[in-house]
């Protein structure tokens, strides 16, 4: 069954969400496309989860859209990996395929060393001036599938222009997407100012897990 992820600012919002049926509270700053947090308010989501009796619900955070630097992006995700993230989100805008798959690598080989049990999800993004280097589609099967991460994420970079995840792909590209991951035995994420409405046709692609935020209010 699909997961719910609901992205939240804070305690208050992850506890609401919580309440709301979210499987995952994804913790960020949404000042961006990934929106990137402060390590301490990742810990105090899970405290405050946890204090709720809502310790079945996962938290995922980023470490940001654009990884200029690999040591210090390696960093950022055992940062996250060790506030309280379950799930390490990487955006990897701007990298080519053979770029992506060696920044990715590090970033699974650093997280597992001390946190075996987390979980590394790269971010790709279909927005046209990135997908000229990195097509999602295409190139995303094959950096799951040789980096030994746990899945990945498609989201938007641009959020100011109106345009979602839809307005990119048909739901028909999602569905071989999703299934092009599952036959690797990985996991297919789906972001993008995804609405309410559309909720019921992308859960129809087998996803993993559908990310949102406005949508939560809906």
């Amino acid at each position: 069954m699909g997961r719910l992820l609901v992205s939240v600012r804070g305690a208050n919002e992850a506890l609401a969400a919580a309440e709301g049926g979210a499987h995952i509270a994804d913790v960020e700053y949404p000042g961006s496309a990934l929106g990137t947090p402060y390590p301490l308010n990742i810990k105090a989501v899970r405290q405050r989860l946890d204090e709720n009796g809502f310790q079945q619900v996962t938290i995922s955070t980023n470490i940001g859209e654009d990884q200029p630097v690999r040591s210090t992006a390696c960093q950022a995700a055992l940062g996250v990996a060790t506030a309280g993230a379950d799930f390490v989100k990487c955006g990897l805008a701007g990298l080519d395929p053979k770029g992506a798959a060696y920044l990715a690598r590090s970033l699974v080989r650093t997280v597992q060393e001390w946190w075996p049990e987390k979980k590394v999800y790269p971010a790709v993004f279909p927005d046209e001036e990135y997908a000229i280097s990195f097509d999602p589609l295409e190139d995303g099967p094959a950096l799951v599938e040789g980096t030994g991460c746990d899945g990945l994420l498609i989201d938007t970079y641009n959020k100011s222009i109106g345009k979602g995840l839809l307005d990119y792909y048909t739901l028909e590209q999602l569905t071989k997407f999703v299934n092009d991951l599952h036959a690797l035995e990985k996991e297919a994420w789906l972001a993008g100012s995804v609405s309410a409405s559309q909720l019921p046709e992308l859960w129809k692609t087998g996803v993993d897990v559908v990310c949102v935020r406005g949508a939560a209010n809906s």
